[in-house]
């Protein structure tokens, strides 16, 4: 048997995919017309990356702002590199200074507030977005994150502006974070961190510039300016959103580095490899929260890329493979499992499912034995999750695929032994219990007014009324529900996290007490919780950490703040037309990294 050469095999192998290598076209546009790349997303709230945390927003703004590094598209494991940054950051010997330069020559796409004249991307520009998450003014759900960077003065910067209540200082200088020059940035912090380098690759790093900010105030959500390869030329709140190529974009050509054994990733890099980015000249995304008209818009062309909804796994995938009507129209697919979770939180400030007393504890875990995780998988999201055993999910550090814990339990028995236990039984034969001291029990679950949304909701109450647990739900958009979470306002809400960076500490950042108000939904706070994240932070990777991280994963599940459910996994069908995709682990800028191309010609049957 003769081996193919390498470059054949590539080649072959690119024709499978969609990257259809210079081959005559049945369907070639005019080389005039634009290149558009449609998509379809859910909800949005907005696009300023110090104010937003939810995944369409974030997506769409990482192509306008640019932190100052960004992930390898193809590398695997992930790997950062430098993005606006000249080089990467470089850490002093104990981690806790860092010192990073700016690219020069790199400028804000257009606005009336510079002026008439090009603004150049620059040191304080960082300072000043970076300034921007911790000023109170911002209700920057990234804070928490940040904070645990321990910068120096940062923290006492914010409280000062808290308890005085008087605006946020931007212009005072801080120790901690300086502009040495025009293009040279240095984080100096309080305690070593060795993963700093993460943080400044995450979508709410990413540089504005201060006079538009001032300009719009409180619509800045409205008019995002920044650096990236598109601008926003059109929102329609909750319809449509459209992105432009940014003409002044600086020379950016594709590379990557995939491993050698990753050939799907080696015919991709062969391919487009020393192109000019963006390769795209629009990006058209429709607002979707439904899951039928999403499919169905994809199968009529009307998308160039779908991220398979769970209901459609069995059209789409029927065991695990792509369905042969949709091979058969030169389509392709990839199947991964995200570093993403999907939850049940508690709010524990509140006074029927919340607090740290036993009785409370208790109602938790029994609510969460009495969900049928398995079941979920299998019916709503056929087969294409794994269940969660901590907040750790795959793909990130401290992640062990041999772990175990209660979270994956399904015990409608051991349930209502616990509520037993505690106090929580049926005292006027209705078939539904009440709370230890005699007064009714009602859990009222946040919930969206989707269809997909109701499976789940019906499988809740189910779950719910075999333990004698009535169950109310109360619907409203996501935004509605995130905005009111993060308020405090929620008793039980399902949504889910995705990590923005490999360490296994992003999975554990909801359960950091400085985090109430912001990614820790549940306002969880134990003092043994925060001690852990603490040490996290400082220790290298290593035995030591891995026993820290074990130590969390065994808090969560003992006081329960959130039922973790699944780590979904993640199916994307790719037109033919669409060359180069590869679904971002913990990013979510690729709309650059791919290109439009004619289909080629089939052969007549």
């Amino acid at each position: 048997m003769h081996r193919l050469p390498l470059l054949c095999a590539l080649w072959l192998l690119a024709s499978l995919m969609g990257l259809h290598c210079g081959a005559p076209s049945a369907v070639a546009a005019p080389a005039s017309a634009p290149k558009v790349l449609r998509l379809s997303t859910l909800s949005e709230t907005g696009f300023d990356p110090a104010r937003v945390g939810d995944v369409p927003s974030l997506q769409v703004l990482s192509h306008i702002f640019e932190p100052l590094l960004a992930y390898d598209p193809l590398a695997r494991p992930v790997k950062l590199r430098p993005r606006t940054a000249a080089a990467m950051p470089v850490p002093s010997g104990d981690f806790r200074t860092w010192t990073v330069k700016v690219r020069p020559g790199i400028f804000f796409t257009d606005h009336p507030a510079f002026g008439g004249k090009p603004r150049e991307l620059v040191a304080a520009d960082y300072v000043y977005s970076l300034l921007r998450i911790a000023d109170p003014a911002t209700r920057s759900p990234s804070w928490s994150g940040l904070e645990q960077m321990a910068i120096s003065g940062l923290a006492a910067r914010r409280q000062e502006a808290v308890l005085a209540k008087k605006p946020f200082d931007y212009d005072r200088p801080l120790e901690g974070l300086q502009a040495l020059d025009r293009y040279t940035l240095r984080l100096r912090l309080d305690a070593g961190r060795p993963r700093l380098d993460q943080l400044l690759a995450e979508a709410s790093s990413g540089a504005v510039a201060r006079e538009v900010i001032e300009a719009h105030g409180e619509l800045s959500m409205q008019h995002p300016v920044g650096t990236g390869p598109f601008r926003l030329a059109e929102w329609r709140r909750a319809s449509r959103i459209v992105l432009e190529r940014n003409s002044h974009y600086r020379e950016v050509r594709y590379e990557a580095s995939p491993g050698p054994d990753d050939l799907a990733g080696q015919a991709i890099l062969a391919h487009l490899r020393g192109r000019r980015l963006p390769m795209i000249d629009r990006v058209e995304i429709a607002v979707i929260d439904e899951s039928q008209p999403t499919w169905l818009a994809f199968l009529n062309g009307e998308a160039d890329m779908v991220s398979l909804p769970f209901e459609f796994t069995d059209v789409a995938l029927p065991g695990g493979r792509l369905a042969p009507h949709l091979a058969k129209r030169g389509m392709h697919a990839e199947r991964v499992v995200m570093p993403m979770t999907y939850y049940t939180m508690f709010n524990m400030e509140h006074p029927v499912v919340g607090g740290y007393e036993p009785a409370r504890v208790a109602l938790r875990r029994a609510i969460g034995l009495a969900i049928d995780v398995r079941r979920e998988i299998d019916l709503l999201r056929h087969g294409s999750a794994v269940p969660a055993q901590s907040p750790v999910a795959v793909h990130l550090s401290g992640y062990d695929p041999a772990y175990k814990s209660e979270m994956s339990d399904y015990s409608p028995a051991r349930a209502r032994a616990l509520l037993d236990l505690y106090g929580y039984i049926d005292r006027d034969g209705d078939g539904y219990r009440e709370q230890p001291d005699g007064r009714p029990l009602t859990l009222e679950m946040a919930t969206q007014p989707t269809q997909q949304t109701r499976r789940f909701d019906e499988l809740m109450r189910r779950d719910m009324e075999a333990i004698g647990l009535r169950i109310v739900f109360r619907a409203g958009s996501w935004p509605e529900q995130y905005k009111a979470a993060r308020g405090g306002k929620l008793m039980l809400w399902s949504t889910q996290g995705r990590a923005a960076a490999p360490d296994g500490l992003h999975g554990l950042v909801r359960y950091d007490g400085a985090a109430k108000g912001g990614i820790n939904l549940a306002r969880f706070d134990r003092p043994e919780m925060n001690a852990v994240i603490a040490r996290l932070l400082a220790l290298p990777d290593g035995p030591e950490r891995e026993a820290a991280f074990l130590e969390a994963k065994r808090l969560t599940a003992a006081w329960m703040p959130y039922k973790l459910r699944t780590h979904p996994m993640q199916a994307s069908i790719v037109q033919p037309w669409l060359v180069g995709y590869r679904r971002p682990l913990f990013w979510h800028n690729w709309f650059e990294m791919v290109d439009i191309e004619p289909v080629p010609a089939r052969p007549a049957h």
